[in-house]
């Protein structure tokens, strides 16, 4: 005996329910528009990094401007613009504090951001930064000829690189580089290009790492058993 499926065409913006079992199945169709969302508020957490305040050195000299900070210290002055999201203040204690102008996603990345910055000018401006790379290879070899970095990698010819303006670098045992100075931003840069000339490859390890670096190994093709 052939069954009967009775269609139904309903509208794509509704939502059905069964209703019973008196006498068959009955459909009741809810508009989409009476079906009710709960939307919950998500407040934006403040940075644990942006609220913890800033030291500031007694032979560090700061001006604030506005959006506008600058540091001068022994070894060099910097100075860093504010986005319209995070001002600076300094309190009456001398340190100084980032806070957020605006309750945005945008804003939150911004506070822990600047406060980061502004702390590394003024510790820069103070104390200074290096950065510190070892070069891994038989017969790999550095040595600084006046304002230039010379290194032998491997190639025909030795690597010739110019020190940027305000950085200092030293070679120490013939395969250690320090880069030294006071703008971090420019220490990581100068490093980054250094070690992009021989980047570690995971054979053996030959190439140019960071000191603290750790170079995931792979294991060698084994050769074919007879």
């Amino acid at each position: 005996m052939a069954s009967l499926s009775p269609s139904l065409h309903l509208p794509c913006n509704s939502r059905t329910g069964f209703v019973g079992k008196s006498q068959g199945i009955r459909l009741r169709v809810i508009p989409a528009s009476r079906v009710g969302f709960v939307r919950k508020t998500v407040e934006c957490k403040e940075s644990r990094i942006g609220k913890k305040p800033i030291e500031v050195p007694s032979n560090v000299t700061l001006t604030l401007e506005q959006q506008f900070v600058k540091a001068k210290g022994p070894l060099g002055e910097l100075s860093l613009n504010y986005p319209a999201e995070v001002k600076v203040v300094k309190e009456e204690s001398g340190k100084l504090r980032v806070f957020k102008t605006l309750e945005t996603k945008r804003a939150n990345q911004m506070h822990g951001l600047f406060r980061t910055l502004t702390d590394n000018i003024i510790t820069g401006v103070s104390k200074g930064f290096d950065k510190r790379l070892q070069l891994v290879g038989v017969g790999y070899r550095a040595t600084v000829e006046g304002k230039d970095l010379v290194m032998n990698l491997g190639f025909s010819h030795p690597v010739r690189m110019a020190v940027p303006e305000g950085l200092q670098v030293k070679v120490e045992e013939n395969t250690k580089i320090i880069v030294s100075g006071y703008d971090k931003s420019e220490i990581g840069q100068f490093a980054a290009t250094i070690k992009k000339w021989r980047p570690p490859e995971p054979y053996k390890g030959k190439g140019i790492r960071y000191q603290d670096e750790i170079v995931r190994r792979k294991e060698g093709k084994a050769g074919k058993k007879k």
